[in-house]
C-alpha cells in the first residue's frame, strides 16, 4: 500500500470522478453523434494538473493517477456507443434491457482490467511500444510542471492545433477530408483533415507506419481496384473481402502475440517466482506473510473478476457456459490486439474486436441476435478500456507512477463511468427513440451501423481464414501484422494521413541532420537529442490540441442538446 500514498489521494479521486462523469457523458454523445471518439487523456491530464495545483499539490504522479480516473469512462462509453445502437437499428430495442446492458458493461470492465493487468509488463516494459497518446500525456504533465521554453512550445502548439480544430468543426466550408471528391470506386480516397492523425504518424515511427500504409495500398489498390478491373469480383464483393481479410490479419496477430510473447513471458515469471521461493532459506523478506498474502489476494481477485464476468454472461444473457468461457478467452486475445494497436498507432478499433468475437460466436452457436450485440458490447468495452489503461501505464512508466495506484484509479473511474455511460445511453434512447439511430438520422452511430450490417456473418469466410493464417505467420517471423491488418481494414484516407505524418518525421530528421553535419560528434549528439525532444513535444501538442477541443466541443453539444 505504500506505493499508493501521495499518488492515489482523496482529493485526486474527487476531482477525477467529477471529471469522469462529465467526460463519459460527453463521450457517449460524441460517439453516437459524430461516429468518432477523441482520446480524452490529454484534456484530463491538463485539468487534473490545474485543479491539483490550485489545491497546493506539485506531484506529477498524483496528477497522473487523477487523470487516469478522469479519462477511464470515455472508452467504456465508446464500447457501448459503437455496438448497442446496432441492435436498435435492427428493431431489437425491446429485447435488450437496462440491467443486461449494465451487466455486460461491468463484465467488460472486469475483463479489461484483469487482462491489461496481465499484459502490462509485456507491452510497456518488454515490447516498449510507443503508445503515442500516453507519451503525449506524460510530456504534457512534465511541460506543465516545468514551464519555461518547454511549456511554451507544447502549449503554444496545443493552442494552434486547438484553434484549427475548432475552426474546422465550426466554420462552414472547411472539408473533413481533403481531395475527398476524387472518385475511385470502393476506395475512400483523400487526406483526413486531422492534425491528430499527422501527429500520430510522426510519433509512431516510420517503419510501423510504412507497414500500415502498405496494407492500405494492397487492400485498396490491389484487391479493390486491381481485382475489380481484372473482373475477379464486384466493388461490393471486394469491400467484403477487404474487411474480412483485415479482421483476420488482426485476429491472427492477436493469437500469435499471446502464444509467442505473453504466455512464455508469464511462464518465465512463474519459474522465477518458484526459484525465488526455493531460495527463501537464504533470504527472508521483512514481512513475508504480508508479501505472500498480497500476491495471493491479487491472484484471487483477478480470478474472482474473471469468474464473475463469465457468470454474468452466462446468467444475464442466457447463453451457454461454453459460450461464456469462449467469450472470456477471446476477450483476452482481443485486449492484446487492442493494446498492440494502441501502442503502435494510437488507434483503438474496439468495435472491430467486438465484431470479431460476435461473428465467431454466431458462427459456432445458436446465440440470439440481441445477445450477440451484448457480447460485442462487453468485448468492445474491455478493449476500449485496455487501450486507455495501456496509455495510462505508458504515461506512468515515463513519470515513475505506481502501476498499482494507476490500476486502482482506473478501476474506480471505470466502474463509475459504466453507470454514467449506461445512464446516458438509456436516456438518449428514451428521449429520441430507436428510430433516431442510423446513417442519415439524428445519431449516425456509424460503428454500430457496421456491426448491425455484419451481424449476420463474415462477408467472406475464405478471406477471414486466409487473414488469420497470414496474420499468425507474419507476426511469428517478426513482421508487423497488426499494422498491416489495420491498413487493410481502415478507410484509406486515415492510413494515408498517418503516412503523411511519418513522412513529415522523415523530412524533419533529414533537415536536422543536414544542419548538424559540420558540428563535432559530441555537439551533434547533444543537438540530436534536443531535436528529438523538440519534435516529440510539438507532435504531442498537436495531438493534444485536437483531442482537447474535441472533448470540449462534445461537452458543449451535450449541454446544448
Amino acid at each position: 500500500m505504500d506505493s499508493l500514498k501521495g499518488q492515489l489521494t482523496p482529493r485526486g479521486c474527487i476531482i477525477g470522478l467529477v471529471g469522469c462523469a462529465i467526460i463519459t457523458a460527453s463521450s457517449v454523445y460524441t460517439a453516437l453523434k459524430l461516429g468518432a471518439l477523441p482520446w480524452p487523456i490529454i484534456f484530463a491530464a491538463i485539468i487534473s494538473l490545474f485543479f491539483l495545483r490550485a489545491l497546493g499539490s506539485r506531484s506529477l504522479n498524483e496528477a497522473n493517477v487523477t487523470h487516469t480516473i478522469m479519462s477511464s469512462g470515455a472508452m467504456v462509453a465508446g464500447g457501448l456507443a459503437f455496438t448497442i445502437p446496432g441492435a436498435w437499428m435492427l428493431g431489437l430495442a425491446d429485447e435488450i434491457s437496462v440491467p443486461e446492458i449494465l451487466v455486460v458493461t461491468l463484465g467488460g470492465v472486469a475483463l479489461g482490467l484483469v487482462c491489461t493487468g496481465l499484459l502490462r509488463r509485456y507491452f510497456i516494459e518488454e515490447a516498449r511500444l510507443e503508445f503515442p497518446m500516453g507519451t503525449a500525456a506524460a510530456q504534457t504533465l512534465k511541460a506543465g510542471s516545468a514551464g519555461g521554453k518547454v511549456g511554451k512550445k507544447l502549449f503554444g502548439t496545443m493552442g494552434l492545433a486547438g484553434l484549427y480544430t475548432a475552426a474546422k468543426n465550426l466554420v462552414p466550408g472547411i472539408p473533413a477530408i481533403f481531395f475527398g471528391n476524387v472518385s475511385i470506386p470502393g476506395v475512400a480516397f483523400g487526406i483526413y483533415n486531422s492534425p491528430m492523425m499527422l501527429a500520430v504518424g510522426f510519433l509512431v515511427g516510420t517503419g510501423a507506419v510504412v507497414a500500415w500504409f502498405a496494407g492500405a495500398v494492397f487492400a485498396n489498390f490491389g484487391l479493390v481496384v486491381g481485382g475489380t478491373a481484372a473482373g475477379l469480383w464486384s466493388v461490393e464483393a471486394a469491400g467484403g473481402i477487404v474487411s474480412s481479410l483485415g479482421m483476420g490479419l488482426m485476429m491472427g496477430c492477436g493469437f500469435t502475440v499471446i502464444c509467442k510473447n505473453i504466455l512464455p513471458s508469464g511462464m518465465r515469471a512463474l519459474r522465477r517466482a518458484m526459484a525465488k521461493k526455493e531460495n527463501e532459506s537464504d533470504y527472508q523478506p521483512r514481512h513475508p506473510e504480508r508479501s505472500e498474502g498480497s500476491s495471493r489476494s491479487l491472484a484471487g481477485l483477478a480470478a474472482l473478476l474473471v469468474a464473475a464476468a463469465a457468470l454474468a454472461l452466462c446468467l444475464g444473457l442466457g447463453v451457454s457456459p461454453l459460450v461464456s468461457v469462449a467469450v472470456v478467452v477471446l476477450t483476452f486475445v482481443t485486449t492484446a490486439m487492442s493494446a498492440q494497436s494502441v501502442g503502435q498507432t494510437g488507434i483503438d478499433p474496439m468495435e472491430i474486436f467486438g465484431l470479431i468475437v460476435l461473428l465467431l460466436v454466431a458462427a459456432f452457436s445458436g446465440t440470439a441476435q440481441a445477445a450477440l450485440f451484448l457480447i460485442a458490447a462487453s468485448v468492445a468495452v474491455a478493449c476500449g478500456l485496455a487501450g486507455d489503461v495501456m496509455n495510462d501505464f505508458k504515461a506512468g512508466h515515463v513519470l515513475g507512477t505506481s502501476p498499482a495506484a494507476q490500476m486502482t484509479g482506473q478501476a474506480i473511474g471505470a466502474v463509475v463511468g459504466s453507470f454514467v455511460a449506461v445512464g446516458v445511453v438509456v436516456l438518449l434512447l428514451g428521449a429520441y427513440g430507436p428510430d433516431a439511430f442510423g446513417v442519415g438520422k439524428e445519431f449516425v452511430a456509424a460503428q454500430a451501423s457496421v456491426v448491425a450490417t455484419m451481424v449476420t456473418g463474415v462477408p467472406s469466410v475464405p478471406a477471414f481464414v486466409i487473414g488469420i493464417v497470414a496474420g499468425m505467420a507474419l507476426q511469428w517471423v517478426g513482421l508487423p501484422a497488426m499494422m498491416i491488418g489495420l491498413g487493410v481494414y481502415l478507410p484509406f484516407y486515415m492510413s494515408f494521413s498517418g503516412f503523411l505524418g511519418a513522412m513529415v518525421k522523415v523530412a524533419y530528421d533529414a533537415v536536422q541532420k543536414r544542419r548538424m553535419r559540420n558540428l563535432s560528434p559530441e555537439e551533434r549528439e547533444r543537438r540530436t537529442v534536443e531535436a528529438q525532444e523538440s519534435g516529440l513535444i510539438v507532435a504531442s501538442g498537436v495531438l493534444g490540441g485536437e483531442s482537447i477541443v474535441g472533448v470540449v466541443l462534445a461537452m458543449l453539444a451535450v449541454f446544448a442538446a
